[in-house]
């Protein structure tokens, strides 16, 4: 592995595998962050909520992957976008200087090409799936749109990402039944803070840097409470999803599904070590170990239901 490839990427979970990529690829490979998985699947799981908690799971299994691609698409899409935008802010952070449009590896025209090719893909899952989860799909670009811009004026990007990574929550629940109902929402609102809390977990690597360079974050807003924080984030999200839950199947023992995520989540708030860049890191990942720790408590619930 090259070391130009170390420079690149220092936080890279499948070094092995991109390193392998021809030097003509790899800079798309990495500007589209396929070379952290932990993005798709934070993306995904919501989506596979949906369909879960909507009783599809079993019978239709394939618009479970058919979400998957389209996630692993639409993250690339949104990172090559966001860092579009970014470029200028990306150079003065020590984390995000080498990335590829930051460091001119890839050029900035050639980054809205690959940004339009990974939307084809998109549009490829898109016409999978029925007219209301289609139109409510569209709704998510313009909050795709505006996120980039979200840590110049306000402190807490990290809700407007929940927002946006929610949003299959939404669409995979109509995906499988297109009437509204307020579980679904309920599903929707509770990812929403689930986001917010393993979001700022993420965001206390870079608390340094972004004070000096004006990027506003959950994280520096919390200050010294920021575990209090992200314990309030997820026990909102906990008590939501409950009462999504309670409406589909009022039974208590419905509610044990919920069980294990909320012990995983737990886990995560009482050992970060929140002066730990490495620790922040591999606790922001273990939300991919989260994410289907609840995919298992929606299809528990939603084959009971």
């Amino acid at each position: 592995m090259s070391s130009d490839f170390q420079n690149i990427v220092p936080d890279s979970e499948h070094k092995g595998v991109i390193g392998l990529l021809p030097t003509i690829v790899l800079p798309y490979a990495l500007l589209a962050r396929f070379d952290r998985p932990i993005g798709w699947w934070l993306l995904y799981w919501p989506c596979a909520w949906g369909i879960a908690l909507a009783g599809g799971a079993i019978e239709r299994w394939d618009l479970l992957l058919w979400l998957l691609l389209g996630s692993i698409a639409m993250r690339g899409a949104g990172c090559v976008y966001n860092d579009i935008v970014d470029r200028d802010l990306d150079r003065q952070v020590e984390r995000t200087r080498s990335r590829p449009l930051a460091s001119g590896a890839v050029s900035l025209k050639a980054a809205w090409i690959w940004l339009a090719m990974l939307c084809l893909i998109g549009l490829t899952v898109w016409f999978q799936i029925n007219g209301t989860a289609k139109l409510v799909a569209l709704g998510s670009l313009a909050l795709v749109a505006a996120y980039p811009f979200m840590k110049r004026i306000t402190w807490w990007p990290q809700a407007w990402l929940g927002l946006v990574f929610s949003w299959g929550a939404l669409v995979g629940w109509l995906v499988i039944d297109p009437q509204f109902h307020w579980a679904m929402a309920l599903l929707y609102l509770g990812s929403i803070f689930w986001v917010i809390g393993y979001d700022t977990i993420y965001a206390l690597q870079d608390r340094e840097d972004d004070a000096l360079v004006g990027i506003r974050s959950s994280a520096l807003r919390l200050g010294e409470n920021v575990r209090f924080g992200v314990l309030a984030f997820y026990l909102t999200a906990l008590v939501i999803w409950a009462a999504a839950f309670w409406m589909l199947r009022p039974q208590w023992l419905g509610l044990v599904a919920l069980v294990p995520v909320g012990l995983h989540l737990l886990w995560q708030v009482t050992t970060l070590k929140s002066c730990d860049g490495d620790d922040a890191l591999s606790k922001f990942r273990s939300n991919r170990f989260a994410g289907f720790l609840m995919f298992l408590a929606c299809l528990v619930l939603g084959q009971a239901g």
